[in-house]
């Protein structure tokens, strides 16, 4: 941003995403997404000028592989705009480890939303990220929140190593799972569970009914031995079917319920934020400087050097990051 008509550019971008502009939101999500250091500087003032919005929910969704999220979010996301909200979904897919590709599907899968001028899905690569968030996901809800969409949803891969993330970025979790026998609860990992403000047995419809409600009632019985993820909460367990939109109410009213409870926490959901401000905080340091340490001249040729040296030599692995932090 070195010129005049470079920073007219800003305020056009800018005014086009209170606006509610769609092609401008688009191009302030990929700008904030962005890893150049020219993108970064502009889209730290594109932050800065978006106005806070306390009265939106974010909304996490996360759930094993086949779960049905896109699916529900599809049903649930035209019962929540057909009640006069703007939804916007930020689906991020796993990236390759190996091409660093990604599906990028989710559109295909929200036929409805796809289509609906009041909703906005965003597909994003994790780009290697645990628990598959996107590295300025926290971002690109700001920015969907200043164009206007006042119900935002986070679908993240599945059931990974780090969902704790989206806690940090959202208001609610929910945890959308399958039917199965009365050993589903081996399935699903115990830290999974305890993040959960909501969780729901999808594909309860057909001969599926009757497993869904034994599944409903296993987890039920498991989430009373577990401390719950929103303090004095109890976690609701329902069956629902978002082929069949059914149950969906009850998703509904888990999430009413739980804004109305953060208010009894004192402060509410602005001081909730707040507090994930925090943690954002944190997560910005630590990857700035593993970026900064990875683009410092020459570590990345002494470490193919030292990396050499451990398979060819015995280096002692100690040594080796000894020798790549003192560089």
């Amino acid at each position: 941003m070195t010129s005049g008509s470079g920073k007219a550019s800003d305020r056009d971008l800018l005014s086009g995403v209170l606006a509610g502009d769609r092609a401008s939101l688009a191009r302030a999500i990929t700008l904030v997404e962005s890893t150049r250091e020219d993108h970064r500087q502009q889209a730290c003032e594109l932050l800065d000028g978006l106005p806070e919005r306390p009265d939106s929910w974010r909304i996490g969704i996360s759930g094993p592989p086949g779960a049905g999220k896109s699916t529900f979010l599809d049903a649930f996301g035209m019962e929540l705009i057909d009640s006069g909200h703007r939804v916007a979904v930020l689906a991020v897919d796993p990236s390759s480890s190996l091409s660093g590709g990604s599906i990028l599907g989710d559109k295909t899968r929200m036929e409805r939303l796809a289509r609906e001028p009041a909703a906005f899905i965003r597909p994003s690569p994790s780009a290697g990220n645990l628990g598959g968030v996107g590295r300025r996901t926290r971002e690109a809800i700001r920015v969907c929140e200043a164009a206007g969409f006042d119900r935002i949803f986070v679908e993240t891969v599945g059931v990974g190593q780090s969902e704790g993330l989206v806690r940090t970025m959202v208001d609610v979790f929910l945890l959308l799972l399958l039917p199965g026998s009365g050993d589903s609860l081996q399935g699903i990992k115990r830290g999974i569970m305890e993040l959960a403000d909501g969780l729901f047995i999808n594909k309860a419809d057909g001969e599926s009914r009757s497993a869904a409600e034994r599944t409903a009632n296993d987890y039920g019985q498991a989430l009373h031995l577990l401390p719950p993820a929103t303090e004095g909460w109890s976690v609701p367990v329902g069956c629902i079917s978002a082929l069949e939109a059914q149950g969906l109410n009850q998703v509904l009213e888990c999430l009413v319920a739980h804004r109305q409870h953060l208010e009894t926490l004192g402060g509410g959901v602005e001081r909730h934020r707040r507090e994930q401000a925090l943690d954002w905080l944190r997560t910005m340091v630590q990857d700035e400087l593993l970026t900064r340490f990875w683009n410092r001249p020459g570590i990345r040729e002494l470490l193919a050097e030292l990396e050499h040296g451990i398979l060819e030599q015995g280096l002692d692995p100690v040594r080796a990051a000894d020798r790549l932090l003192s560089r």
